[in-house]
């Protein structure tokens, strides 16, 4: 993903512009805590909780994190109706996710957009950088996913790793090796979700109940999506 930290600089940017240097966040589907890092790097004095439900990937964000105690992280399954309930705080300054919520299907994840909005505090910020495809443009698509993965191909050649290369070596690991069969226990290979356009994503989050929402940074394939409580 060669555009990653991009989405990421534009993501903390608006972090910055709307909650201010020591914001209190939630990192959603934390994964390795890669948000978190991040925004810890930019903000010093900020907080994070981050939750996840994979187990490999919540032992390496432990792992890196260990000791710094502006970080949290919590066991949680996005898809259920009480994960909320294991937050160690009812409401946050920003929730911020990437890459990750392609994963649900769109009735479950307008369910989370829903739980969400009674997270993020009155003017706080959501913000999802994902994969969002407009369902009206086909050959546009088209062409994008063929030069995508012709890029992904060339740096495989080159060396770089694929999904399934990495999570081969994670099972091979002798501390990600427990985690990592776990988490094809609950996983499988992949989820089959949805990638609905950046329009249903805005228009959902505010029938959940934001004020705001629209997308402040865009990819051919992928988009950050901002919703302002």
């Amino acid at each position: 993903m060669p555009d990653r930290e991009e989405r990421f600089r534009v993501m903390l940017d608006m972090v910055g512009a709307l909650v201010g240097p020591e914001p209190r966040v939630l990192d959603l589907a934390c994964g390795t805590g890669s948000i978190t890092d991040r925004l810890l790097t930019r903000f010093p004095k900020a907080t994070s909780t981050g939750v996840d439900l994979d187990p490999a990937l919540l032992t390496i964000a432990e792992g890196y994190f260990d000791g710094d105690r502006r970080v949290t992280f919590v066991t949680a399954d996005l898809k259920d109706p009480e994960w909320v309930r294991k937050l160690p705080y009812e409401q946050y300054d920003a929730v911020l996710t990437a890459t990750a919520l392609h994963w649900l299907h769109s009735e479950p994840l307008a369910t989370l957009y829903g739980q969400l909005a009674g997270v993020v505090r009155e003017g706080g910020v959501f913000m999802n950088a994902d994969h969002m495809i407009d369902g009206a443009t086909p050959r546009i698509n088209a062409a994008e996913r063929a030069q995508r993965h012709a890029q992904m191909d060339g740096a495989k050649a080159a060396g770089a790793l694929d999904w399934a290369d990495w999570w081969a070596l994670a099972a091979k690991d002798p501390v990600l090796a427990g985690p990592t069969a776990k988490r094809y226990e609950i996983y499988g290979e992949h989820a089959d979700g949805d990638m609905p356009s950046p329009q249903w994503h805005a228009e959902t989050l505010r029938t959940a109940g934001f004020a705001e929402a629209r997308a402040v940074w865009a990819s051919p394939s992928d988009t950050l999506l901002l919703a302002l409580k």
